[in-house]
């Protein structure tokens, strides 16, 4: 007689997901320590036919009435979603702690509820009590609006089957946990199965449905990778805890465009919408300043007017000090290396401070001529004109070279009030734009600093 073949166990992290045949004291795909603990054995068998909920049609006579995106009554919402919320679509919100993400939600609730539509808010990680008192602080509060505290996955359901909610709210995935699975809330299989049911009922009813979900020290959505898989839109909530600004990005969405962005305002009675945050990133000076020049940077689809700044002063060290913020250090230190040897200007024994307004964070490439021209300004004590807006990526051999969307940038920057522009010579779309602004197209840095006349020696 054969003997039977027993199963070896699997070991599962239950952070990542990540699995192995033998326990190991260190995860090695997150390289968390004492997370990789044994799963439960998995149930084989061959699945056999089964009656179809619906029968499949050609897809010309499926109708799409029922997924007709409806407003959230936040607009900054509706434009990262491509035109608002769609019935039984499931968005996963991440985000730091603090940013504001339960704040937000609780508007989109309150909103939802005031036309006339149920909302459901499930709170796993304050009690109602405390919900209902940070909805009178940011004036939430309306009948439509039904809160739950609960924290078992049967729970929630049977609270989604009472309110019959045209949204759901669930804050957050991680704290929420079903007694017929194995593991702690927040674990690997625990969040798998809470996120699986709660998707099923939001498509068999049509219900939208927003999940809150934590993210790691590194800023990724934390649990299983499948989580972002099974959900239909996954957003970014970001924003630097020294500032009121936060924006909000998509990741993924199914319904819509990724590369757009909203703005928010983190004020004492809530958050409120920013539609032209332009304001944020540039001061206005009396008189024309050294070491300052603005530019026009693009966030998603949304341009942007963002201020850099320059200082140099003589250095009391042998090696001077290089410090950015709000920039890349390394984008940086290229640039001055490009001043040094194509415009002949010496930094060696300079400290040189470059940093942004209104705590931006500027990566792209456009931003190099800017930060070319405020470098010179501050070095030669001669201020850029204070209607001037400089665009373009500069090369290691000194080239200007071309960026996108130059003409929906200049159009920004003439809607503000500036009036003179410095870009890539060739630039896509120069010749047939109509436009107020004097437009200098230079090919080199050298010709960026003869235009603006701001190296000649003090």
């Amino acid at each position: 007689m054969a003997a039977t073949k027993t199963a070896r166990p699997a070991y599962v992290c239950a952070d990542c997901g990540w699995t192995t045949s033998k326990w190991v004291g260190r995860c090695g795909e997150c390289q968390a320590w004492g997370t990789v603990d044994v799963a439960a054995p998995v149930r084989t068998g061959r699945t056999q036919a089964a009656p179809v909920a619906t029968p499949a049609v050609p897809i010309s006579q499926v109708t799409i009435e029922s997924a007709r995106s409806t407003t959230s009554g936040i607009g900054e919402l509706d434009r990262v979603l491509g035109g608002g919320v769609v019935p039984g679509a499931v968005l996963l919100l991440a985000g730091e702690p603090g940013v504001g993400k339960s704040t937000l939600l609780l508007e989109v609730a309150a909103r939802w509820a005031r036309a006339g539509r149920r909302t459901l808010y499930v709170s796993g990680e304050e009690s109602a009590a405390q919900v209902r008192l940070r909805a009178e602080r940011t004036g939430a509060v309306d009948d439509n609006l039904y809160l739950a505290a609960e924290t078992d996955l049967g729970a929630v359901l049977t609270h989604v089957e009472t309110v019959k909610p045209g949204l759901l709210i669930v804050d957050s995935v991680q704290t929420i946990g079903s007694a017929d699975v194995d593991g702690v809330p927040g674990g690997v299989t625990q969040v798998r199965e809470v996120a699986s049911a709660v998707i099923q009922r939001a498509k068999r009813d049509n219900i939208a449905t927003l999940l809150v979900g934590h993210v790691t020290k590194d800023g990724s959505v934390a649990g299983p990778r499948v989580l972002e898989h099974l959900v239909d839109v996954v957003l970014q909530f970001e924003g630097d805890r020294s500032s009121r600004l936060r924006l909000l990005r998509a990741v993924k969405n199914r319904f819509g465009p990724v590369d757009e962005i909203g703005c928010f305002d983190l004020v004492d009675d809530g958050i409120v919408e920013v539609p032209d945050p332009t304001g944020l990133f540039v001061s206005r000076h009396e008189q024309p300043v050294p070491g300052t020049c603005v530019t026009v940077t693009m966030e998603g689809r949304r341009p942007l007017l963002a201020e850099v700044q320059a200082l140099t002063v003589k250095s009391s060290t042998p090696s001077p000090r290089r410090t950015s913020s709000g920039l890349d250090s390394s984008r940086v230190a290229m640039i001055l290396a490009v001043l040094t040897k194509h415009c002949r200007i010496n930094l060696s024994e300079l400290d040189v401070y470059t940093a942004t307004v209104g705590g931006a964070r500027l990566v792209e490439p456009s931003v190099d001529l800017a930060l070319a021209i405020a470098t010179v300004s501050a070095q030669r004590e001669s201020a850029v004109p204070a209607n001037l807006v400089a665009i373009g990526e500069v090369g290691l051999a000194g080239e200007v070279r071309k960026v996108s969307n130059l003409v929906a940038r200049l159009r920004e920057a003439e809607r503000i009030g500036f009036r003179q522009a410095v870009v890539p010579a060739g630039s896509e779309g120069l010749d047939g734009i109509r436009t107020s602004m004097t437009i200098m197209a230079v090919s080199n840095i050298e010709a960026a600093m003869a235009c603006l006349d701001v190296t000649a020696p003090y």
